[in-house]
């Protein structure tokens, strides 16, 4: 498993140095969120493709206790939707970065995925985005 701590630190130093002022897994919203621009109102989850049930390349099912993973990644997958229906119903905006979009064969080029995240973060219009990596 990759190290996410590492993602997410490259994400916030990059937001960081660019201006954005964050708090990091803000307890008191639903999901915590792994970045929260309260500014803005949004908050940024940078999420596993296997844990959460991304449907790329990095993620596979086990074939080992295949019924157990299943049923957790099934589990995963309905709290972040619950967590980010909450999330919007109290006006926040939500992103969520997939690892595929970050590393592996269809990463996007990261000067562009941290441009089409600011430029979501600048406007208030776009409630949510999801970042991914090329079907590839």
């Amino acid at each position: 498993m990759p190290d996410f701590s590492l993602l997410l630190i490259t994400i916030g130093f990059i937001a960081c140095a660019r201006g954005f002022r964050f708090r990091l897994h803000m307890k008191t919203l639903p999901g915590s969120p792994d970045i929260v621009l309260p500014k803005y109102k949004a908050v940024i989850f940078v999420n596993g493709c296997f844990w959460h049930g991304h449907h790329c390349h990095l993620s596979t099912t086990p074939k080992t206790r295949t019924a157990f993973w299943l049923t957790k990644i099934s589990d995963n997958m309905s709290r972040d939707m619950l967590s980010h229906n909450r999330l919007l119903a109290a006006d926040w905006r939500v992103a969520v970065v997939w690892e595929c979009a970050m590393k592996g064969r269809g990463r996007q080029v990261f000067d562009a995925l941290i441009d089409n995240l600011v430029d979501w973060i600048h406007d208030p219009r776009s409630l949510g985005i999801e970042l991914a990596g090329d079907a590839g």
